[in-house]
């Protein structure tokens, strides 16, 4: 059964406020297609580096998973999404500020 997919843009606005009730500071970097971008999430840990999240198919499961792609100074994780955005301008990117690494992402409605 193919996975129903929710507008890009609903999902960031759904993903930005859950990040809000939990306290986490985020915000939009780049905002890409309303219908059908690819969301990547940058995590900055606010010590110099960061991670990039992105989904990822699971061949195992056959479902889509969110997934670390990336851990490294922040400036590197910068770069990629600068070359990333080059590729795919429908590319929309959240940045996440958490010391912790908290990014609510693979948990249930997300």
């Amino acid at each position: 059964m193919a996975e129903a997919r929710l507008a890009t843009g609903i999902w960031v606005s759904a993903y930005l406020a859950r990040l809000g009730q939990n306290n986490i500071p985020a915000y939009i970097l780049a905002r890409g297609d309303d219908t059908a971008g690819a969301v990547l999430v940058k995590c900055a840990r606010l010590d110099g580096t960061a991670q990039l999240w992105a989904r990822e198919w699971d061949f195992e499961t056959d479902t889509r998973d969110w997934r670390v792609i990336e851990d490294a100074p922040e400036r590197t994780i910068d770069e990629s999404i600068r070359r990333q955005r080059g590729y795919d301008p429908d590319l929309w990117v959240v940045e996440v500020e958490s010391r912790e690494g908290r990014v609510l992402l693979g948990e249930e409605g997300l």
